[in-house]
C-alpha cells in the first residue's frame, strides 16, 4: 500500500484549499491569456523546458487557439495548492506532489495525463564532503517539505541509516527553501548542500564550486525516474476534454521539438526563463544542465509507484489505492495516430 499525508503534517506540505499567494502569476509577453485561456502552471526549472519551449515558441498557443495564461511555482506543493483552489487547469508538476492530491481528494480531483522529464536531480555538496556519512550535522536544503526532491532525500538518507526530522532536525538537518535563495544560502555558507533539479544542480557546481555526490538517476533502473508530468484538474478535463486534447497535442509537439532541436530548444527555453525571472543560464550551465535530463511523454509510472512507497517509508504518506491516477487515453490516441510508440502506466 502507498500513503497519503499524515495529518499531523499535512499543513506543512500541502494547505489543499488555501489561497494562492505562494504563486507568482506572468504575464504580457510570456504567454500569459486573457479569460476563457487555459490556465497552466510550470516551475521555471529546465526540467520544466517541455512548457518553457511550448509557450516560447508558440505550440500552446497554436494548438489552443489562444496564449495559454501562464503560472509559476517553486515546488509541487504550491502547484497543487493552486490545481485545488482552481487557480491553474493543468500543471506541470512532480510525482509526490499529484500522489497527495490524489490522495487528499480520494482520487476525485486530479489524473496524471502524460509524462514530460526524467533525471535532472542531484545531491550538490561543498567540497570536503566526500560521502553521506560526511553529512552528519549538515544542513541540506530541498524545495520544499513534501516535495518530490524533499521525500527522495529524506528517503535515501534514511536507507543509509542517517536520520532526518520533519522539523529540522536529526542527524542531517533539512532546510526547505525556495531554489533561489538555496544558491544564496549554499554561496554564503549558510547551507552545505542541496538536493535540487535543474538548472540548479549546474548553477551549484559552475557558479558557487559545488560538487555532485549523488546523481539521483544511479538510484533508479536503467537511471530513469520521473521528475516531471502533466497533470490536469479532473472536472476540468471532464468539462473540457476538447480542450485537454489540445493540449496534449501542444505537449507531444513541445517535446519533439527539443528530441530533435536540442540547441534551439535549450535557447528557447532560457528565453523564457529570462521573462519569468528576469535573468538567463549562463552558455555553460545551460548546457550542462540540458545534457541532465532526458524529455519523454512516458510517464515512467513505476518509479511514481516507488516514490510513494518511500514517502511512506520518511512518515509523510498514509496508505492509499493509486489505481486510477493515470489517464493516458487520450495521449495514446495522439501518439498512435502520428505514428509514435504508446506509453503504459503500471
Amino acid at each position: 500500500m502507498l500513503r497519503t499525508l499524515k495529518r499531523r503534517h499535512a499543513a506543512a506540505v500541502l494547505v489543499l484549499f488555501a489561497g494562492t499567494g505562494a504563486l507568482t502569476a506572468c504575464g504580457g509577453d510570456d504567454g500569459s491569456g486573457g479569460g476563457g485561456a487555459l490556465k497552466l502552471g510550470f516551475f521555471p526549472n529546465i526540467t520544466h523546458a517541455t512548457a518553457l519551449v511550448g509557450v516560447k515558441n508558440g505550440i500552446y498557443a497554436k494548438h489552443l487557439g489562444v496564449k495559454p495564461e501562464v503560472k509559476t511555482f517553486n515546488a509541487g506543493p504550491a502547484a497543487v495548492e493552486s490545481l485545488f483552489a482552481k487557480g491553474v487547469d493543468a500543471t506541470y508538476v512532480g510525482p509526490n506532489p499529484a500522489i497527495n492530491a490524489w490522495a487528499k481528494s480520494k482520487g476525485k480531483a486530479i489524473k496524471i495525463i502524460a509524462g514530460a522529464a526524467s533525471g535532472g536531480v542531484a545531491l550538490v555538496v561543498r567540497p570536503g564532503i566526500d560521502s553521506l556519512d560526511d553529512l552528519k550535522g549538515k544542513k541540506i536544503a530541498t524545495p520544499q517539505k513534501g516535495n518530490t526532491q524533499d521525500v527522495a532525500l529524506r528517503h535515501h538518507l534514511k536507507s543509509k541509516g542517517l536520520t532526518t526530522d520533519l522539523s529540522g532536525g536529526g542527524d542531517v538537518k533539512i532546510i526547505p527553501q525556495e531554489n533561489s535563495v538555496t544558491l544564496q544560502t549554499f554561496a554564503s555558507g549558510q547551507i552545505d548542500g542541496a538536493w535540487v533539479p535543474e538548472p540548479f544542480v549546474s548553477r551549484l557546481v559552475l557558479e558557487s564550486k559545488g560538487k555532485v555526490l549523488l546523481d539521483e538517476k544511479t538510484l533508479w533502473p536503467n537511471g530513469q525516474f520521473v521528475i516531471t508530468h502533466l497533470v490536469v484538474r479532473k472536472d476540468f478535463a471532464d468539462e473540457n476534454p476538447d480542450v485537454v486534447r489540445k493540449l496534449l497535442t501542444a505537449h507531444v509537439e513541445a517535446t519533439e521539438y527539443i528530441n530533435a532541436n536540442k540547441t534551439a530548444a535549450a535557447q528557447a527555453a532560457n528565453e523564457q526563463l529570462g521573462e519569468l525571472t528576469g535573468k538567463k543560464l549562463k552558455p555553460n550551465v545551460l548546457d550542462a544542465t540540458f545534457k541532465n535530463v532526458t524529455f519523454t511523454n512516458d510517464p515512467i509510472s513505476s518509479s511514481l509507484l516507488e516514490g510513494a512507497k518511500h514517502a511512506q517509508d520518511v512518515g509523510l504518506l498514509e496508505p492509499v489505492d493509486l489505481t486510477g491516477i493515470y489517464d493516458l487515453t487520450t495521449l495514446n490516441q495522439l501518439l498512435s495516430s502520428q505514428g509514435k510508440a504508446q506509453v503504459k502506466a503500471s
